[in-house]
């Protein structure tokens, strides 16, 4: 599964700094002035399970393959990007291939480093670039919507169900909500929506950097962000990108030891891969043998079949069943063959729903 974070936020908020440090590589140029990110640099992070770790120890595994996550690097925002300011357009259609928003909000006090309107305050540096998302929706749909309507009056079948839907969600953004307040009544409404591809309503992960001294509990620029977050609905965690990219090229022990010093017991990756997985309502299963022990990932109600697919399509249209075991089961019984010997491996056929942590073996014609 292709899962891409968008990482967006001002100019100079720390995006390229936070992505090089999430995917440890130097590939987004991190400097000082607008625009130094101009086309977007694209990453994909080996997402850390310890529980990968064990069931490779259990099954001697030679090669751990962890699941990925995309990050893309994409450029700095300005007001006016709706109507193609700065590098807006391009932006906006950045955004548009994306599946989350990871936000970057600044919350660290720094002279040395310019901010595009020479003050910190994280909450309107938010609504600068949600605003900008709102209008450009608003033109989309006050385009689309009234078209739609015509040919519903007309007895259109699709165009009722596209009327409705995004008719409920241009009223929303002329209200100055964003679009992912929309509730869709049935599958094909959704299905709808989701075609759209409305820059608001992607999901958001707020992402509060600040300075070293407060990676540990934030600060009062971190706490409205999350006053915010809460009231949205939406994630927010705390990262402090210099201190990430002090990360970078440490080994494991160093990492710990650097981390302990600091006050802090997981890497920002940690706390952004967590929380993103909770915003797209993802979860982890397992193949494991002697050659590999491989994460994969789906979303949260995936049924055994699109599981059986994320390995391979052909596995999908040939799907029989799934022998699966309990990540629990599995570590407290030593190993497939003891939990199947306990009864704790079950055959599943399509209809069954993937849990998060299961070990699983799939059968197909």
């Amino acid at each position: 599964m292709g899962i891409r974070c968008g990482i967006v936020g001002l100019p100079n908020v720390g995006k390229s700094t936070l992505f090089n440090a999430l995917t440890e590589t130097q590939a987004a140029q991190a400097a000082n002035y607008p625009f130094c990110t101009i086309e977007p640099n694209v990453g994909n992070v080996g997402v850390p399970d310890a529980r990968l770790d064990e069931l490779a120890r259990i099954a001697g595994s030679q090669k751990i393959i962890p699941t990925q996550l995309g990050f893309v690097d994409i450029a700095g925002l300005v007001r006016g990007a709706s109507k193609g300011e700065g590098l807006g357009n391009q932006f906006l259609g950045n955004i548009r291939e994306v599946d989350a928003i990871v936000h970057v909000l600044r919350c660290f006090e720094n002279d040395d480093i310019q901010h595009v309107d020479n003050r910190i305050d994280p909450l309107s540096d938010a609504d600068t670039v949600e605003t900008e998302l709102m209008l450009a929706d608003l033109e989309s749909l006050e385009k689309r919507v009234p078209a739609a309507q015509k040919k519903a009056a007309a007895g259109d079948k699709e165009s009722k169900i596209i009327a409705s839907v995004l008719g409920q969600a241009l009223e929303l953004l002329r209200a100055g909500k964003p679009a992912r307040l929309t509730e869709p009544r049935d599958d094909e409404e959704a299905r709808v929506f989701r075609q759209a591809q409305l820059l608001t309503a992607k999901p958001v992960l707020y992402v509060c950097n600040v300075e070293e001294e407060s990676a540990a509990e934030g600060n009062a620029h971190s706490a409205k962000v999350f006053e915010k977050a809460k009231a949205e609905g939406a994630n927010a965690v705390i990262v402090s990108a210099e201190i990430e990219s002090q990360l970078v090229g440490m080994d494991a022990e160093e990492r710990m030891v650097f981390l302990e010093e600091m006050g802090l017991h997981e890497t920002g990756l940690n706390r952004v891969i967590r929380a993103g997985y909770e915003l797209l309502h993802l979860i982890t299963f397992f193949t494991v043998g002697p050659k590999e022990a491989r994460a994969w990932t789906v979303h949260k109600g995936a049924k055994a079949p699109e599981a059986a697919g994320e390995i391979h399509s052909d596995f999908e249209k040939g799907f029989i069943r799934a022998e699966t075991v309990a990540y629990d089961d599995f570590v407290s019984l030593g190993g497939e063959s003891k939990a199947r010997e306990a009864g704790k491996l079950r055959a599943e056929g399509k209809a069954y729903v993937v849990q998060d942590g299961d070990v699983m073996h799939f059968l197909h014609s």
